[in-house]
């Protein structure tokens, strides 16, 4: 880890641990003592337990690492967002485009009532998985003979939420890599179907459950595209921890659920248009430097996560002070060392959650490496 990342990181990660257990702590007594009288009061209470946590991850966003998000979008649609359900479909470009759509789903007052559908292992990390997991997140195993009946069980709760949802779906699968780029191209060539240049091929049989599943009581889809503005370095939780500010470009179109076809193939092959529309879209701002036409929106920044930081920084603070205080801890050369040990732990977790986004760390794809395909493609 980089120096400067460093210095930031041990204040930073014990003040998002310690204040992550906290809320844990209460989201397992509220779970216990209301979920089984009222889910919808249950997820009330969880939402501000959850944007409680997560606006943290906002400012980070916002004023440490300073994203500018460029959002394009039709002024109506954005006067809609965050007061109905919404599924969002965006292609997988990025380590941190899931944060990108925590701060827009903060924007538009739907922060703790947001949800994905992710990979099983991510609700495993320790505070913010465990929080995605009393947030009704759905983790799927990677087997559709299993992950049809968990997807079909966790939509199916959705149907009475208090609060406005938006149900985020990466159907791509995995993160954009150069690799994964060319097997998806080499696989498009071998079944006579457009090759991408900027997105990978959808999974189709994912999209088709949840539209089957939502679509009564779901009216809007968002049909994302995101590209990281040209000529500026990929934003990374890394580089955001050392203070390294990006540019990223958001498209949201609003369509209507009511316009899907209704049967599962013509989902699936209204998905695939989707994407090679928004390949289209970004060849496009490749050659031309046109991103898109629609108008752009001013998200501004979010001052309520300086409010919820220093809170959180001042009750934490106080605590450890009265804690230190009344053990004496740092008098022993034991207390010195579990202190020492502490903040060991603080930093090799916060190491663990950096990895877990890193698209390098995704699994590869297993092309030979001569093979001509793969050869005609790299040209």
């Amino acid at each position: 880890m980089a120096f400067p990342a460093a210095v930031f990181i041990l204040p930073a990660g014990t003040l998002f641990i310690l204040s992550g257990l906290i809320v844990n702590a209460i989201q397992i007594v509220v779970f216990i003592l209301f979920r089984p009288i009222s889910r919808n009061l249950f997820r009330r209470i969880n939402n501000m337990l959850t944007q409680s946590l997560w606006l943290e991850l906002i400012f980070l966003i916002d004023w440490w690492g300073a994203i500018k998000i460029e959002l394009h979008m039709d002024s109506e649609s954005r006067q809609l967002m965050g007061k109905e359900n919404a599924l969002l479909l965006c292609n997988h470009r990025s380590d941190i485009d899931w944060l990108i759509g925590f701060a827009l789903a903060q924007r538009s007052g739907c922060l703790g009532s947001s949800l994905a559908i992710m990979k099983k292992e991510l609700k495993y990390l320790p505070v913010i998985g465990w929080s995605m997991w009393f947030c009704d997140y759905i983790f799927l195993e990677r087997e559709w003979a299993k992950d049809e009946r968990t997807l079909s069980s966790g939509l199916k709760q959705l149907e009475n939420s208090p609060l406005p949802f938006w149900l985020a779906l990466f159907v791509e699968g995995t993160r954009f890599t150069p690799d994964k780029l060319l097997a998806a191209q080499a696989f498009a060539a071998s079944r006579g179907l457009p090759i991408p240049k900027n997105v990978l091929i959808p999974r189709t049989k994912g999209i088709v459950c949840v539209v089957e599943n939502i679509r009564s009581f779901t009216p809007a889809i968002y049909d994302c595209t995101y590209s990281v503005k040209k000529g500026d370095t990929p934003p990374t939780m890394l580089r955001l921890f050392k203070g390294q500010s990006s540019s990223v470009k958001l498209q949201i179109q609003r369509l209507k659920m009511e316009d899907l076809p209704h049967t599962p193939n013509e989902i699936a092959e209204w998905c695939k248009d989707l994407f090679i529309s928004k390949d289209a879209m970004l060849e496009r701002y490749n050659t031309t430097d046109v991103f898109s036409d629609a108008e752009l929106q001013d998200l501004g920044r979010s001052k309520k996560s300086i409010f919820v930081v220093l809170c959180w920084t001042c009750l934490l603070g106080f605590l450890l002070y009265e804690f230190f205080k009344s053990t004496k801890l740092l008098s022993t050369w034991e207390g010195i060392l579990c202190t020492v040990l502490f903040f060991v732990v603080v930093t090799l977790v916060m190491e663990l959650l950096i990895h877990s986004t890193q698209s390098e760390r995704s699994t590869r794809m297993n092309l030979p490496t001569q093979d001509p395909l793969r050869q005609k493609l790299l040209q």
